[in-house]
């Protein structure tokens, strides 16, 4: 095998798991809960055509070996997206999407890891197993359940209110709408649930988990929610999750959310986004407001693509989940002092999320309004309008920076960069990023250049901040040139790769990247059927994937004959030039520190030389 043999693999858990977000069901609420196995993974990958797949959701057409269309991740006329079944692989030339067939489901149907590989194996006819002989139904399947039958409950009971109704009713709110949100009453009664669910250890265990009731002190329990008009909450499936519940009358707090539970984080969710899903083909922006009523009359005026966080800040999670379906995010806050306030907290945590293409904008809303007063106040092609003029939020961030410094003087404008400086820091290297360090320059009068040069000791360095553009190959160092071109090459060809001659001084190389060859090739050793697209699932969690999918999207322009010998050659270089490359490095470490000696200098000179000489020849052989 190729790490005992060859390589150390890379260091992993004794028991390997799928990755992060397959190793368990319930990973992202950190529930222990039964493992996928990866041989399951692999299979299913070997099982999957990419052409299904994608053309039962896409028009494809044949050209050539391959199959393209206009790409349903951007607008289009002419068809730049490719899908290849000898790969199975797609990738768009446009805008740079790419990736498996798990990977298409993931993001053109908005489902999570595991929800894609159930309808993969839904599709191949197979069952999903569990690892450590755990039965077909899921841990939580009892929570989900307790909550639906929670849902229908309270929607029962608000037939049999008439205050929650009129209160519903003078909100503009219709029984259409009502039933489309699920929204339902909790009775004004301390046992309303236990007496609906029975008293059993078992009922009173599930309510309690799922946070609907709450231990006395005294002993015995008491429903949480009591006298309030209810609002479930759904997660991307459509399952409930949690509620939030507003009083009706006089009482306290005015609204009250469930608590975290193992089926809900209020990080992570926002209300109506399955609503908005389930409304809308293309969800052209979504605009995050602040409260389920707003929410709700938005979608009774027929503008369906408002949600809201469920009483905390719009975090990273929310972003993540938001741009996955939409280009354009549009926060809207009420015009006063809070409101601000709160607007300046979501531009802080949106903006490590602007990268090419994204758009955050800010609508602030006359004072003593919100969402659902004002769109029923003014009508819904007005409050339309309002979004179409919602304000960048380049333009926001500038101008409230401005306010805060005296303009007219040299000290206030080189105030405003300081203030500018850890914010920008916090936006991802690019495009983006280049064109605001403009407008500050343009904003300050100072030149461009000389402020980004200031800035740069600002820019985030970590490896994996900002995705490589899309589509475009990640620069690579001539010493790790050779270590990613065979990492493409197994990539592309991965049973040419389980057959190649594997030189076995290869152990001895350490060169950037060796360890992820060292293990596509262990895996490819022991997997002599492995497809592209399972070796590249092999690495979904971890941070070397966006790369490996960059590579898998290339083309090598080699074929499956020549394919072994290719790989063996590319392989005994990176053994030839591993002694001189080690070299190489030691010396460049100790000019950076202690410095050479003159026969160090020019031995140096020598080795770069011929590392010039071989990336040439290189260049030229490929």
């Amino acid at each position: 095998m190729i790490g005992t043999r060859c390589i150390p693999p890379r260091t992993a858990p004794p028991e390997r798991e799928v990755g992060k977000h397959r190793r368990t069901w319930g990973i992202e609420r950190g529930i222990p809960m039964s493992r996928i196995p990866q041989h399951f993974i692999d299979d299913l990958m070997s099982r999957t055509d990419i052409i299904e797949v994608v053309g039962s959701r896409v028009p494809l057409k044949k050209a050539g070996r391959e199959f393209k269309a206009c790409c349903p991740f951007h607008d289009e006329k002419t068809p730049s997206f490719t899908v290849s079944p000898t790969k199975q692989f797609y990738h768009c030339f446009g805008c740079g999407a790419h990736g498996t067939a798990l990977g298409f489901l993931m993001d053109h149907d908005h489902l999570g890891f595991v929800d894609a590989v159930e309808e993969l194996a839904r599709q191949a006819g197979v069952e999903v197993p569990r690892e450590a002989g755990s039965a077909a139904k899921r841990p939580d399947d009892d929570l989900y359940a307790v909550m639906e039958k929670t849902a229908r409950f309270f929607s029962g009971e608000l037939k049999k209110n008439k205050e929650a109704i009129d209160y519903l009713k003078s909100r503009g709110v219709d029984g259409e709408t009502a039933a489309r949100f699920g929204i339902g009453f909790a009775p004004s009664r301390w046992d309303g649930l236990i007496e609906h669910f029975g008293s059993t250890e078992k009922s009173l265990k599930q309510l309690a988990d799922c946070g609907l009731i709450i231990e006395r002190e005294q002993g015995g329990w008491y429903d949480r929610f009591r006298g309030r008009v209810m609002f479930p909450i759904r997660d991307a499936r459509g399952r409930v999750i949690a509620f939030g519940g507003r009083i009706i009358g006089d009482g306290e707090p005015k609204y009250l959310n469930s608590p975290e539970t193992r089926l809900f984080h209020k990080g992570r969710e926002l209300y109506g986004l399955f609503e908005a899903r389930q409304a809308l083909r293309d969800i052209s922006r979504l605009m995050v407001v602040e409260g389920y009523m707003d929410v709700v009359g938005l979608s009774q005026a027929g503008i369906h693509w408002a949600v809201a966080t469920l009483g905390t800040a719009t975090t990273g999670d929310h972003l993540h989940r938001l741009f996955r379906l939409t280009d354009t995010v549009v926060f809207c806050f009420d015009g006063d002092r809070a409101g601000r306030q709160a607007a300046w907290r979501a531009l802080e945590n949106a903006l490590p999320s602007l990268v090419e293409g994204r758009q955050v904008q800010f609508l602030f809303l006359p004072e003593g309004e919100d969402p659902d007063s004002l769109v029923r106040a003014e009508g819904p092609e007005k409050f339309r309008s309002r979004v179409d003029e919602a304000v960048p939020l380049s333009d926001y961030l500038l101008e409230n920076l401005e306010s805060r410094v005296d303009m007219s003087s040299v000290d206030g404008r080189a105030r405003m960069a300081e203030l500018a400086r850890p914010l920008l820091s916090r936006i991802p290297p690019g495009i983006y990023h280049d064109l605001l360090v403009t407008r500050l320059a343009q904003t300050i009068g100072m030149n461009e250049e000389r402020l980004g040069t200031i800035l740069a000791g600002d820019l985030p360095s970590q490896p994996g901040f900002r995705p490589a553009a899309r589509g475009a190959p990640t620069p690579a160092s001539p010493r790790s040139s050779l270590v990613r071109q065979a990492i493409a090459l197994v990539l592309h060809h991965p049973a040419s790769a389980a057959a190649s001659d594997i030189p076995e001084s290869l152990a001895d190389v350490d060169l950037k990247g060796i360890s992820i060859l060292a293990e596509l090739l262990e895996i490819c050793a022991s997997s002599p059927e492995i497809t592209t697209a399972g070796l590249l699932e092999r690495w979904r969690d971890r941070p070397e994937h966006p790369h490996l999918l960059t590579l898998a999207a290339n083309d090598l322009l080699v074929s499956d004959e020549a394919a072994p010998v290719v790989i063996g050659d590319t392989l005994r270089q990176i053994v030839r030039r591993a002694g001189p490359e080690r070299r190489t490095e030691a010396l460049l470490i100790k000019a950076r520190g202690e410095g050479l000696t003159a026969k160090e200098k020019e031995e140096l000179r020598e080795l770069l030389g011929s590392r010039s000489g071989s990336e040439e020849a290189s260049g030229e052989a490929r």
